[in-house]
């Protein structure tokens, strides 16, 4: 699929696959964009077919070229803070940033001006893009790695329903207390608020759906290295579920890790999606950034 962006214009060439779709079924089958973006564009006037205005249940030929006015200037929802951010790919509609621990991923109040959006928000007005910062997914203050940061609506939007619809998938290690027995299993338990603790998390039978991936990379001592994959993203998962069999992971004074290193052991180390426009397949590997040992 041939794309590109001109000005404020995203520009789509109609392929071959593709033959007398409508720009309504683009934007409604293809894309599955919610109705309300898809009403904002359509009365906006958003969308020209070869530099005309169409209407949207008109057949399309390939090679016809979409323009999609999708880069329009939108002040930052949070203010340009300078940070170093290592980022692991980027393009008009979207960047993938390698999280440091220690730092939010957005403010929590109008005060926070130094978590990982602020500085997305310096690093976009250093480019010269004036564009809201909108994460798709969030890691807590202690845990590292990958995060995806939208750069206009349509962007959020398909990528969170890449999420919903499990098509992000989210790799992580984790150094764990105790040998796990089984090399590999997955646990599949409901997680709720802990009643008496407002920051904790728990196993609970009212809770939310939650599923946890997890296999044995290697034992080190008395701790075992594993692998982690997520099926829904609770807050706290892998901490709590690890937590729950018995292992809780080292640093986790929360759920009952020992304090042997200065955060939990828990790095988000890879993730992977189809671009949200183009439906290439994106893979993104980070490095851990400080001695945790991951």
């Amino acid at each position: 699929m041939k794309t590109w962006r001109k000005g404020e214009e995203f520009d789509l060439v109609i392929p071959d696959k593709w033959k007398n779709v409508t720009i309504e079924t683009i934007l409604r089958k293809h894309w599955e964009a919610p109705k309300k973006l898809v009403h904002s564009m359509r009365m906006s006037g958003d969308i020209k077919v070869n530099g005309q205005m169409i209407t949207w249940t008109e057949p399309l030929s390939p090679g016809d070229v979409v323009q999609i006015h999708l880069f329009k200037k939108t002040s930052y929802d949070v203010p340009p803070t300078y940070g170093e951010i290592d980022v692991l790919y980027e393009d008009d509609h979207l960047i993938v940033v390698n999280k440091p621990a220690g730092i939010d991923t957005h403010p929590n109040s109008p005060d926070d001006e130094d978590t990982l959006a602020n500085y997305v928000a310096f690093h976009y007005q250093a480019k010269g893009e004036s564009c809201r910062v909108m994460h798709i997914h969030r890691l807590d203050r202690d845990t590292s790695g990958a995060i995806i940061f939208a750069k206009h609506p349509l962007s959020k939007a398909i990528l969170d329903r890449l999420l919903t619809e499990r098509k992000i998938k989210r790799t992580y290690l984790s150094l764990a207390h105790g040998r796990l027995k089984k090399k590999k299993g997955t646990i599949s338990e409901p997680i709720g608020r802990d009643r008496h603790h407002n920051s904790r998390r728990r196993v609970s039978l009212n809770g939310q759906n939650a599923v946890t991936h997890y296999r044995v990379v290697e034992y080190r001592g008395t701790t075992t290295l594993v692998e982690v994959e997520l099926d829904t993203g609770r807050t706290h998962q892998i901490r709590v579920h690890m937590s729950h069999i018995g292992h809780p992971l080292v640093g986790d004074r929360l759920y009952g890790g020992k304090p042997l290193l200065k955060r939990q052991a828990l790095h988000a180390a890879r993730i992977t999606f189809p671009h949200p426009l183009t439906e290439e397949p994106v893979e993104c590997e980070a490095k851990c950034t400080d001695d945790i040992g991951l």
